[in-house]
C-alpha cells in the first residue's frame, strides 16, 4: 500500500517543505533533476515498509 513521499515521514516539518529541497537529501543520485520520488510502501499482510522509487510522469 502506498503511505506517499517518503520525505514527510522525516521529521514533523517535512511534509511541509519544498520537495525540491527534500530530495537533495533522499539517497537517490539527481532525483532532484528527474521525474521521479520516493514513496513509502507497507505490505498489508505484514506490515514490511520499503521504499521505492517511483517515476512521477506516470500518474
Amino acid at each position: 500500500m502506498d503511505q506517499g513521499r517518503y520525505y514527510d515521514y522525516y521529521d514533523e516539518y517535512s511534509a511541509y517543505m519544498d520537495i525540491n529541497h527534500v530530495q537533495l537529501a533522499d539517497g537517490i543520485p539527481n532525483s532532484s533533476c528527474t521525474d521521479t520520488c520516493l514513496h513509502l510502501f507497507t505490505c498489508i499482510r505484514c506490515g514490511e515498509e520499503e521504499g521505492k522509487s517511483i517515476n512521477l510522469t506516470e500518474f
